[in-house]
């Protein structure tokens, strides 16, 4: 089992089964013909990815990705935002990885990598549906996806940089050098327009519209055979890993492992134990910076 409000502790060797008797923390629907949508349910925690959360959402792609009718997905968040990130707020206790990742050091960062380049692996395109706040995990999470739609006004950041070194190292590879640099310099965020910019998101409509234009333009994808569009999405993806990005990306976790040595991630780590100290400890973490911590995200 994991450690309360750490899960970059090792030993977590325990496996859930999550999503096969049904499921607790995602919503699922079918808007059009051949278009199946899996909503975060976690609303009053901004759908914030514990390993429930994560089982479940994979459970649920896995299963679309064997079903006939099925030809595209979206995923996307219930409540104000897509997702908050990874929960540090005690949401892990008495809950196993979703699947075995080898153990040892780094076995975190390893773990959810390989758990959003499972949907990259998937034969069917994976839609991010991007509102609100689409923080740290919930950033992975969406660049894990094959196409992304944002809201205008969604804010894409990772403001763990603050204490840390992100898990899956995106930045570089899909907003390039400087403006990756500067997020992982800042934690600053972009709004989903600059995403679309920057070339991590595919498109942004204004908030009121994303829903409606997303479903369009995964009519427009269904619409395809759905055997032509298993080999065009490898096609991209094959491409981008002759280039690099899956080794770059593996690499990164042992970054990220060599920051939970550091004295200031074990410091903010551990002023995040106990009751209601987590919020105390983003405060403090978000306080001069003057993001992040009014009432509608992280």
């Amino acid at each position: 089992m994991t450690n309360e409000a750490n899960p970059y502790a090792e030993g977590q060797a325990a496996q859930g089964r999550y999503g096969e008797n049904g499921y607790e923390v995602v919503l699922i629907d079918e808007p059009s013909p051949g278009v199946r949508r899996i909503a975060l349910n976690r609303p009053d925690k901004r759908n914030a990815l514990n390993h429930q959360l994560r089982g479940e959402l994979l459970h649920a792609l896995e299963a679309g990705d064997a079903d006939p009718k099925v030809k595209v997905m979206i995923v996307r968040g219930s409540g104000k935002c897509f997702s908050a990130g990874y929960d540090l707020g005690g949401g892990n206790v008495g809950q196993a990885y979703p699947f075995h990742t080898a153990g040892g050091d780094s076995q975190w960062p390893r773990h959810v990598v390989e758990s959003w380049m499972r949907i990259w692996d998937l034969s069917k395109p994976v839609i991010a549906e991007v509102h609100g706040y689409c923080l740290a995990g919930g950033s992975e999470l969406a660049t894990g996806c094959d196409v992304v739609y944002a809201a205008d006004d969604a804010q894409i950041g990772y403001p763990a940089v603050r204490f840390g070194v992100p898990d899956m190292q995106f930045h570089p590879w899909l907003l390039g050098m400087r403006k990756g640099m500067e997020m992982l310099l800042t934690g600053d965020s972009v709004s989903g327009t600059e995403a679309v910019q920057y070339g991590w998101a595919t498109r942004s409509f204004p908030a009121e519209e994303l829903e409606a234009a997303t479903l369009v333009q995964a009519e427009r994808i269904a619409a395809i055979p759905a055997d032509i569009l298993a080999l065009n999405k490898r096609a991209v993806h094959r491409q981008m890993e002759a280039m690099g990005l899956r080794a770059g990306l593996r690499q990164g976790t042992e970054i990220c492992t060599l920051a939970t040595h550091q004295q200031s991630f074990k410091d903010f780590i551990a002023a995040t134990q106990g009751g209601g100290k987590l919020t105390e400890a983003l405060s403090q973490r978000d306080g001069e910076f003057g993001d992040y911590r009014e009432d509608k995200g992280d």
